[in-house]
């Protein structure tokens, strides 16, 4: 590659030379004018000339100086600089200006490219030519304003080459843009009904890959009860009162926002080109409805909620001697409550594992490392109402097994095992059994804490809750419907 750069005007150029045939073919005219063996053509860089074609030449540069070529370069504007023997020209006397002394015949024309002289087109001879024709010369020089315009038309080439190569990568980059922001776009041409599309359009619209996309095709692919929305959006930017922006739904059933401007119109003001881009928005849509239904099922829990609190609030203190025990029964219900809503709002309200429950009500009771409490049965999924009944059942099984059942000793245990019926899969068996506690007995008279044992899955149809008092602890039942 050649860089050739004057100092009163900027002229760059990238030219490949080595190999470049047309200015060989150059030197050699060149040669052939003034039969001579040997012609070069040399350009300034910096403070040197560089030879890019020759013929009969080994030198490939020279430091530029007061030589030969810089003689040329400063004669007139289309003089040629012809010296017919070096040896008797006293401009040359000091034989190092010549380079190489062989040197006896010289004759040198200015390329000018843009106004500035960047190199020299020139012919040498070992012997003088004391009779040079004026064809000859001004052959040279023609053939030296064709060394001009090739350079400048390859250099428009070379620049040209990089802005297209510039360009592509532009497009390139835009398209990986597209691609991985998973845009499609579009270009509308209203003269011939067609839209211009990338691949990602034609995905999003179930397309061929190559076909030609006729409009009437495309609005087929767009759900019918959608279609009426979207004219609307497009008859207002055709009107030119808006850009166009719309959402709606393709057959597939995937959800589409749409946003373009007319960007031609004829001389009436009527549209004849729109672009724009389409980006599928089904994951936003379902992430918002997914939290609309969310923000419903909370209105709906914290009514239910408020609610039980209330009934909790007022069974609990007509229950409550004092306010001491007030606060300490209706503390722990209350958290018992918040325990289970946590629980549930981690998992968007899907349910809770059944161990996750037990385990969360149950282990704050528990002394040293939790053998007191046994665990049987496979883990399964409740259903968020389930879970804040069953929750309440057995914080209130575990007050009591504090107070007064087998959590009251070390050596206590409590033994939770559950199971699928055998005649309905679909409805879980879950027993309650205390042992090593101090001996019981069934209390004369039923307490809010076993009232509300056996109502705490009111809510659940179909459930059932019994208790027992056998010496031994005591018992729970409970029989419900998972689905």
């Amino acid at each position: 590659m050649t860089r050739a750069r004057t100092s009163a005007v900027a002229v760059e150029t990238v030219i490949e030379f080595e190999d470049d045939a047309d200015f060989q073919r150059l030197t050699r005219m060149a040669a052939a004018a003034f039969s001579v063996p040997m012609a070069a053509l040399g350009l300034l860089e910096g403070s040197r000339i560089r030879y890019r074609a020759s013929k009969g030449i080994a030198f490939e540069s020279i430091e530029a100086g007061d030589t030969l070529c810089s003689h040329a370069l400063k004669t007139g504007s289309e003089s040629v600089l012809v010296v017919k023997d070096t040896a008797a020209d006293d401009r040359f006397a000091d034989r190092r200006l010549v380079r190489d002394e062989r040197i006896r015949f010289y004759a040198g024309a200015p390329i000018t490219v843009r106004g500035e002289r960047v190199g020299t087109l020139c012919v040498f001879d070992v012997v003088p030519h004391m009779s040079v024709s004026s064809e000859a010369s001004e052959q040279l020089a023609e053939l030296a304003g064709v060394a001009a315009s090739l350079f400048e038309l390859k250099d428009e080439a070379r620049v040209r080459a990089r802005t297209a190569a510039e360009l592509i990568k532009e497009e390139w980059r835009h398209a990986l843009t597209l691609e991985a922001g998973k845009v499609g776009s579009w270009v509308w041409d209203f003269r011939s009904g067609e839209i211009s599309a990338n691949d990602i359009f034609r995905r999003m619209f179930g397309l061929d890959p190559v076909q030609r996309i006729a409009i009437d095709d495309l609005f087929a692919r767009i759900r019918e009860e959608d279609r009426s929305g979207l004219d609307k959006a497009l008859e207002a930017s055709f009107a030119g009162e808006r850009d166009f922006q719309a959402e709606f739904r393709v057959t597939s059933g995937r959800w589409l926002t749409g946003r373009g401007r007319v960007y031609q119109r004829d001389a009436e003001g009527k549209p004849l080109v729109m672009m724009g881009v389409n980006i599928d928005i089904t994951d936003a849509r379902k992430a918002a409805d997914h939290t609309r239904y969310l923000l419903r099922e909370l209105n709906h829990r914290v009514k239910n909620t408020l609610a039980m609190i209330q009934s909790l609030a007022r069974q609990t203190v007509r229950r409550s001697p004092s306010p001491q025990d007030f606060i300490e029964a209706f503390s722990g219900r209350l958290r018992t409550l918040a325990e289970a809503h946590v629980l549930l709002s981690d998992r968007d309200w899907s349910g809770i594992g059944l161990v996750e429950l037990i385990r969360a009500q149950i282990s704050p009771y528990l002394a040293g490392d939790g053998g007191q409490l046994v665990l049987e049965g496979k883990d399964l999924q409740l259903p968020p109402d389930h879970a804040l009944g069953l929750g309440l059942i057995l914080h209130e099984l575990c007050s009591n097994a504090v107070k007064h059942g087998a959590l009251r000793h070390a050596q206590g245990k409590v033994h939770v095992s559950w199971t699928l019926a055998s005649s309905n899969p679909r409805r879980l068996e879950l027993s309650w059994i205390e042992s090593g506690g101090p001996p019981v007995a069934e209390p004369p008279e039923s307490g809010f804490g076993s009232q509300l044992i056996r109502r705490s899955l009111d809510k659940i149809v179909d459930s059932r809750v019994s208790l027992e008092f056998p010496p031994t602890g005591v018992q729970a039942k409970i029989d419900l419907p998972l689905a």
